[in-house]
Order: C-alpha cells, then sequence, then structure tokens
C-alpha cells in the first residue's frame, strides 16, 4: 500500500548524509548508462508554472516523477515514487527539504570528484534555503574551516551567516563586497535567484572549484561568460537539461567561450572515465540544474527508511 509522507516526516527521516549516499550512486548509474532521466518540462498557469521531470533507476528498483507548482510566491513540491519492478505507486512525498538536500549533495559529489583535497575556504552568494543545503554538502566532503557570504540584504545575510556557524560549527562571516566571496577562495557557489551574474569570472583564483546552482532558465545567468571561459572543465548533471536551462552556459556559448561539446555530465566523473580535475591550478565548474534523478534516488531511500520507522499515511488507492 502506498504512504503519503510530508514535510515533517521528511525532515525526520532523511539527513545529507543520506542524500550524499543516494546522490552518489544515481550518478554512478548514470554514468554506466544504468539511470534514464528526463528534463524538465513546464506549462504556464494563470498565475504560474507547473513544473514535471520524471527518472528512473531499474537496478535499484525506482522510477518516478516530481511535480512542482509555482503560483505567486508559493511553490508546492511533491515526488510521485514507483517501484520499478511491479510499476506500483510506493509513495506520495511531499518535496521541498528533499529538493533542498538533493541540490546540495548533487553539489557536495561534484566538489568531491573536483575541488582541491585541501580546500577549505568557501565563498557563496545567496541566503536562502539552497544556500544553507549547499555549505551543509560541502562541509561533509571537504576540510572547509571559513565561509564568506554575499547576500543583498545585509540584514539577512548576517543572520545566514550566524544560523550556519552555529550549525557547521567553523567561521561564516558576510564580505565587505561581492568580490569578497569569490576572491582567494577555494570553493565559490552562487545559489541565487539572480537574472544577471553575481559572479565575475576575474574574481576567481586559480585552483577555484565553483558550484552554480541558482539558475535554471535560458533567460537567467548567475555567472558571467569570463567564468565559464576560464574553467578548464565543465561539468553538468545533465547535458540535455543543460541545453535546455542554462543560460549560464548559453550565452558562453554564443560567443565561443564555450561550446556544448566540451560539457561532462558528472556521472562520467563518478564512474571515472573523465577526471574532474587535472592539475590544482585549474579553474573547475559545476553547473547545476537539478534533475529528477536525483529526486527519485534520494526519494527511495526516503521511503525504506519510513518503511522501517512505521511513519507514513497509508493511501487505500
Amino acid at each position: 500500500m502506498a504512504i503519503l509522507l510530508r514535510e515533517s516526516d521528511v525532515k525526520k527521516l532523511a539527513t545529507m548524509q543520506m542524500a550524499l549516499d543516494a546522490v552518489e550512486e544515481a550518478f554512478r548509474l548514470q554514468g554506466e548508462g544504468k539511470a534514464e532521466n528526463t528534463p524538465r518540462r513546464r506549462c504556464r498557469l494563470e498565475n504560474g508554472l507547473l513544473h514535471v521531470m520524471s527518472a528512473s533507476l531499474p537496478s535499484l528498483g525506482w522510477a518516478g516523477l516530481k511535480t512542482y507548482t509555482n503560483v505567486g510566491e508559493r511553490v508546492l513540491f511533491h515526488v510521485h515514487l514507483y517501484d520499478a519492478r511491479t510499476g506500483e505507486l510506493a509513495a506520495i512525498i511531499e518535496a521541498d527539504r528533499l529538493g533542498q538536500l538533493r541540490t546540495g549533495a548533487a553539489s557536495a559529489i561534484a566538489t568531491k570528484y573536483m575541488a582541491r583535497s585541501e580546500a577549505s575556504r568557501v565563498g557563496i552568494f545567496g541566503t536562502g534555503r539552497q544556500a544553507r543545503a549547499q555549505l551543509e554538502g560541502v562541509c561533509a566532503v571537504r576540510p572547509v574551516k571559513s565561509v564568506v557570504s554575499s547576500g543583498r540584504n545585509s540584514e539577512k545575510c548576517q543572520k545566514f551567516c550566524n544560523e550556519m556557524a552555529a550549525a557547521l560549527g567553523i567561521e561564516v562571516r558576510p564580505c565587505a563586497t561581492p568580490e569578497e566571496a569569490a576572491a582567494e577562495m577555494d570553493i565559490v557557489i552562487t545559489a541565487t535567484t539572480s537574472k544577471e551574474p553575481v559572479l565575475q569570472g576575474t574574481w576567481l583564483a586559480e585552483g577555484t572549484h565553483v558550484n552554480a546552482i541558482g539558475s535554471n532558465s535560458l533567460a537567467r545567468q548567475e555567472i558571467d561568460v569570463e567564468t565559464v571561459r576560464r574553467s578548464a572543465c565543465v561539468v553538468v548533471d545533465s547535458t540535455q537539461q543543460s541545453m535546455l536551462e542554462s543560460g549560464d552556459l548559453a550565452r558562453a556559448a554564443e560567443v565561443e567561450a564555450f561550446y556544448w561539446e566540451d560539457a561532462r555530465e558528472l556521472g562520467l566523473v563518478v564512474t571515472g572515465e573523465f577526471p574532474g580535475r587535472e592539475d590544482d591550478t585549474e579553474i573547475t565548474l559545476f553547473k547545476s540544474h537539478g534533475i529528477a534523478l536525483e529526486d527519485v534516488a534520494l526519494a527511495g531511500q526516503i521511503y525504506q527508511a519510513a518503511v522501517q520507522s512505521g511513519i507514513g499515511q497509508k493511501l487505500p488507492l
């Protein structure tokens, strides 16, 4: 019998380590050609959009789709998880926290394979919920000692820094200028809703790894062309979805600062077919869009934990 898992259930069951394990395995299967991902599709509503994306992981026994609506300022997320062996619905999961965790985990896995092993200084643009999971994930895979944060609202930025310092047990402080959140950093994260670049490539030091996660529309650009031009390795979660949604890479391709055939999927980096970094001086870039493969993999783990714990409302379908 299928179960319904609310946000409160997901918060009880899901951890960043669970997300890291699930997402890394999903990308490994992607690299081995044992998983399938369908890019996001959007339908217009009177006052917003409906988004739908799906994926299957047959060897893990899961398939599913993620749907969400944004109407006004309200966004509602749900994952429908299916047993790939029987085709039966296993769960409907409210997926706001799930989405934050899987996005943070995807950047963390990219960081694991692409950032320098001793990377300890992080700069982050953005102070929202996604930014929190980004720091949590990156701190789980690298010996991070300090974080510098750039946000549009100084009061919110300070609150973010205080909360993350307490949660992670490291120094987290606001920057004086946006450039300070990038210059001399080992890892730079962009997690904003900006339509114009917040990160300039001229700010980056040699050896920096960049996780760009905020833009998933051709009309938005979070990093400038120079950031892409300077990146020796450009990795994406899905090439197909990237070509549909990445304003960051599309702008660079238009001026021949980047060629789509040079993009590598993270799955092939995880399996070792392509290196995420060839030397310590390279600037590397992971352009994340958030793909259904990540949602389904983590949803499967959450469902199994729910069954073991007896959590969830039964749905007599």
